[in-house]
């Protein structure tokens, strides 16, 4: 194998087509193809299926990607802290974000703080489920995630930074500051799917107490969720920071769940297989730095969620 063919391969599996990859990397279609026939001859496997509508990799094809990108990533990697010797850190760093967690109240300081200690570096955000981002931690797509994690991933470390209790949300009939588990199990409730971490502990409190959830409708758009809400038919459960959030959106309520309370541990996903660049690492502790000693703004955001 060698470098350039694992990027023409993880170009080609990213477009899905071998005539627009070679429009992208400015090769010719015929010498493509003959690149892939032999990295496919080197594998002695057949990893990219051609069909009318374009090409998908096959099972080995799949496998093949993920450890291309994290190669051709080590590399770009190695090359950057080669070149930033004695230099002041630039680059791209790429963060993964669950969406409704307190990383993004302190989403805006962690940008400023950046720009001001390391003005050279780019910061990229994606917010996405936190499957799909521990996902892309181990494709090399993400350098860093912040979500709700309560179950340990293969391939994935999970560095604590500190936990959420969790918190009904509603618009009518407040129930008053907190509320007991088996009041909640008597109301209309929106929740995430139970791939959703939110939903996978509210699941298990409700199962603790022997108590069925009534469950109205399952929605993840936090923007759907808040439309929901806002009309009446039901209620949810939050993470304070977005239970905060959607009751400033919403002019609702929200009350503190006990017997039992809830909560959710957030911590900060880094990929096993990959050590972070320097810029990603200097990212990371201006991150961590901002949640064990918050700066004032991110107090405020914080609060208001």
């Amino acid at each position: 194998m060698n470098l350039r063919r694992l990027k023409y391969f993880v170009k080609i599996v990213d477009i899905g087509s071998l005539t627009q990859a070679a429009e992208v990397l400015h090769i010719a279609q015929p010498a493509l193809s003959q690149q892939v026939a032999t990295l496919e001859g080197e594998m002695d496997q057949q990893l990219l299926i051609r069909t009318k509508r374009g090409v998908t990799p096959t099972e080995a094809g799949k496998i093949l990607y993920t450890h291309a990108r994290t190669i051709l990533r080590q590399c770009e990697q190695a090359q950057l802290a080669v070149c930033n010797v004695g230099q002041t850190l630039g680059g791209q760093v790429s963060i993964g974000l669950a969406p409704g967690t307190a990383a993004s109240s302190i989403t805006m300081p962690l940008l400023q703080a950046v720009r001001a200690e390391l003005p050279d570096v780019l910061v990229y955000l994606h917010e996405n489920s936190s499957s799909v981002l521990n996902d892309k931690l181990l494709s090399g797509q993400l350098d860093m995630a912040v979500l709700y994690d309560r179950s340990p991933t293969a391939g994935i470390t999970s560095q604590p930074l500190l936990k959420e209790e969790l918190f009904l949300v509603g618009t009518r009939d407040c129930p008053g500051q907190t509320v007991d588990l088996a009041a909640v199990a008597e109301m209309n409730l929106f929740l995430p799917r139970d791939y959703s971490a939110v939903r996978k502990r509210v699941d298990e409190a409700f199962s603790l107490r022997r108590l069925t959830a009534k469950i109205t409708g399952e929605i993840d758009s936090i923007s759907t969720l808040t439309a929901a809400i806002a009309s009446g038919m039901g209620v949810t459960v939050l993470p304070e920071s977005a239970a905060r959030s959607l009751v400033s959106s919403a002019n609702g309520w929200m009350a503190r769940i006990t017997s039992p309370s809830l909560n959710l541990p957030l911590s900060v996903n880094l990929s096993a297989r990959t050590a972070l660049s320097p810029q990603a690492q200097a990212v990371k502790d201006i991150l961590m730095s901002l949640v064990v000693r918050p700066t004032q703004e991110s107090r405020e955001l914080l609060l208001v969620g």
